[in-house]
């Protein structure tokens, strides 16, 4: 009996797949216990319409992520930082503060936790960071420390 599966089932298969199982198995176990329906045509075109919608949504992600990184990448964000004796900062440019000076600059959001600095930046100067948008699409930014 082939059949779709609307939970994850150890051994069987997995949520959102069309596989054929045996009747007694089905009829007995997976369609009482409503861990996989029978695979109609209605359902198997359901399943389909599911599976092409998440494709879509991926694809338009994946283009949202190369239009971003296009528009930020090789650019310089330049923070002004107040710094003590001896050319060092008062703490560091962390991940956060670049994030912002992205988007007050270029007008670009992005998450910090999709930055990765090569290093932490504590004194003046050019660094680069790298800003992982997903999907394996990455931009790099320069990030240009100037005293104030």
């Amino acid at each position: 009996m082939k059949v779709i599966f609307i939970e994850d089932v150890k051994g069987s298969g997995k949520k959102g797949e069309l596989l054929n199982v045996s009747d007694g198995y089905a009829r007995n176990y997976l369609i009482p216990k409503k861990l996989v329906i029978e695979a109609t045509p209605q359902a198997t075109a359901e399943l389909k319409a599911k599976e092409d919608a998440a494709a879509r949504k991926i694809e338009l992600e994946k283009q949202k992520a190369r239009e971003m990184a296009a528009q930020i990448n090789e650019k310089t964000v330049r923070r002004v930082e107040r710094a003590g004796a001896g050319g060092k900062l008062f703490g560091s440019v962390t991940a956060a503060e670049v994030a912002a000076a992205l988007k007050e600059q270029y007008g670009v959001e992005v998450d910090r936790r999709k930055i990765v600095l090569e290093s932490e930046i504590k004194a003046f100067g050019t660094y680069t960071a790298e800003v992982k948008l997903g999907y394996g699409i990455s931009a790099s930014v320069y990030v240009l420390v100037v005293e104030s």
